[in-house]
């Protein structure tokens, strides 16, 4: 079924407004690969915060043009599923992820703003933590001597209290 030009220009703006706050765009192949697949893919991009969506070539090329992906255009062909994320690192592992799992879905390439990366940098890059995760591990670092600190200034009545436990023993009754 073939979209009218204001259909058209409304999935051009679409994507041009998810490309504006992008960090990464990945191009897969998704030819043979069942419905069934494609719905699971589709939930787990939306847990994660990736925009996934099956869209004409041409749209994508002129929601694109001008933008720091516009790199990406020459490879845009055949049925592709576009993967747009705001974390550098969440597109990428989805799409990995599932085409590790799926022989018939191939990534393509992909692209951060002003860069763009073929099939292995797009798999290393699907291997790095998640925003998510790095922060996690921040924060644990920073937190850490601080939870030290508390513990040792909360031993030294512990102790005292351990040794006037000793003395009390050790005295008859």
């Amino acid at each position: 079924m073939s979209l009218n030009l204001e259909e058209k220009k409304a999935v051009v703006a679409e994507v041009s407004k998810q490309i504006e706050n992008a960090q990464s765009l990945i191009l897969a192949e998704y030819r043979g690969v069942g419905v069934g697949e494609m719905t699971n893919l589709r939930a787990e991009a939306r847990e994660s915060g990736v925009y996934l969506k099956v869209l004409k070539n041409s749209l994508v090329k002129r929601a694109i043009e001008d933008t720091p992906f516009s790199s990406l255009s020459e490879d845009m062909v055949g049925p592709l599923v576009f993967g747009i994320s705001e974390d550098p690192v969440a597109a990428a592992k989805v799409l990995s992820d599932f085409a590790d799992k799926n022989d018939l879905f191939v990534i393509k390439s992909g692209a951060m703003p002003n860069e763009k990366m073929d099939v292995s940098a797009v798999k290393a890059l699907a291997s790095l933590p998640s925003r998510d995760e790095l922060l996690a591990k921040l924060l644990g670092t920073m937190q850490a001597p601080i939870t030290k600190f508390v513990r040792t200034l909360n031993e030294v009545p512990s102790k005292f209290a351990r040794g006037l436990a000793a003395v009390r023993d050790q005295k008859p009754a």
